[in-house]
């Protein structure tokens, strides 16, 4: 049986290299967007949140509370810096409520 030469990474490196050798990025920080928005928003506007979509750098959401909607869209810049900070990096440059 042959020896191959093994390096020592940490499981983040390896992790970290599987995700940008296979492009998978984007789709988790589509499933990361979603966890950090119940958790920034919290349970009381999480319930009246339907569907989110990340599209390039605009984040969707969907809300069945006209209401809410319209509260929301006057702190529009306060929580996609609010959802940048929790993500870490400057994801999100466009919030649209629908």
């Amino acid at each position: 049986m042959a020896k191959r030469h093994q390096e020592h990474q940490s499981l983040e490196e390896v992790l970290k290299d599987f995700v940008t050798d296979n492009n998978l990025q984007k789709g988790l920080d589509k499933v990361a967007i979603k966890d950090v928005w119940e958790s920034v928003m919290g349970p009381a506007i999480t319930k009246y949140t339907q569907n989110i979509k990340l599209e390039r750098d605009t984040l969707f959401i969907q809300l069945t509370s006209s209401v809410l909607r319209e509260e929301l869209s006057y702190g529009k810049q306060k929580i996609i810096s609010n959802l940048n900070e929790e993500l870490g990096k400057e994801l999100i440059k466009k919030l649209v409520l629908r």
